[in-house]
């Protein structure tokens, strides 16, 4: 019976799934198939390439302990100013992104990892999702952070890439296209117990997308959920993190790592577990 873990992306609030992950191999449930897209497509490039060990999971946590906001959001005037008066298509440089992903998550091809794995990109110009399961890893996890507007698109294939999650955040039709008759979905849930409105711009624009993205996964899961065995880990809730706060990942491992827990102990957690990840995700029902 081939399992795979769906990572979704987030931003900051993938610091959620390394704590999920550290949940699931605690109990020796390991992935046939890795597949994620933005923040996720990092996390999956990463477990695709190592043990499935707790250790593993400690060596993620650590990597999102250590990242700053500057190094994921580097400020450089010279690219704010162009993009604010239209002669860049972004605003941050994705040398940050380049050297966590070079130096701390991969490297190689995708095809190598010993875990098969796949990266959700968007083409920039057609608009059709991509799944990359072969090719340079550098090239294809940047690309699936590229968020629009934020980060420069990314070559693949010579043409224009950005942000997986743009076309499908927590790709779970993938893995059941892959025949994966286990389904484990590591969703970062979304911030809706705000104090107050995000103050940057990009907090703004990516507080907004995750509301969006959000409402697609609960519809996603339900329609999906009679098609394979389908677990989806409960996001910490209520949650006041922002996907641009990067100050908080600790907590964030640490509330998901025991919500996971929970889950996974139940009974029947394809049940327990789904019911509870939706329960959050409409708290107001």
């Amino acid at each position: 019976m081939p399992t795979a873990f769906v990572l979704a992306g987030g931003a900051s609030l993938g610091a959620i799934e390394a704590g999920m992950v550290e949940a699931l191999y605690e109990r020796n449930i390991a992935p046939d198939y890795l597949v994620g897209a933005s923040a996720g497509a990092l996390n999956a490039a990463f477990l695709g390439g190592r043990d499935t060990t707790v250790a593993t999971a400690h060596e993620l946590q650590a990597i999102w302990r250590n990242l700053k906001r500057d190094e994921a959001f580097p400020r450089r005037l010279r690219i704010l100013i162009g993009g604010a008066i239209g002669r860049r298509n972004h605003f941050f440089p994705n040398d940050g992104l380049r050297d966590l992903i070079s130096q701390k998550l991969a490297h190689g091809r995708i095809e190598d990892l010993p875990i098969d794995v796949g990266i959700v990109v968007c083409d920039l110009l057609s608009g059709e999702e991509k799944l990359l399961e072969r090719g340079p890893i550098l090239d294809a996890a940047l690309a699936s952070s590229a968020i629009p507007g934020v980060y420069p698109p990314v070559a693949i294939d010579g043409r224009p890439a950005v942000d997986g999650g743009v076309a499908n955040n927590t790709p779970i039709t993938h893995a059941i296209e892959r025949g994966c008759d286990r389904i484990y979905v590591l969703p970062t849930g979304v911030s809706l117990e705000l104090d107050e409105p995000p103050r940057a711009a990009i907090g703004m624009f990516m507080q907004a997308a995750a509301m969006l993205l959000h409402q697609r996964l609960r519809f996603e899961i339900e329609a999906l959920r009679d098609q394979a065995e389908l677990i989806v880990l409960p996001p910490p809730w209520p949650l006041d993190v922002l996907p641009t706060d990067f100050s908080r990942a600790d907590e964030l491992i640490t509330r998901a790592r025991a919500d996971a827990r929970e889950a996974l102990d139940s009974a029947h957690p394809d049940e327990a577990s789904t019911d509870m990840a939706l329960r959050r995700m409409t708290p107001d029902d």
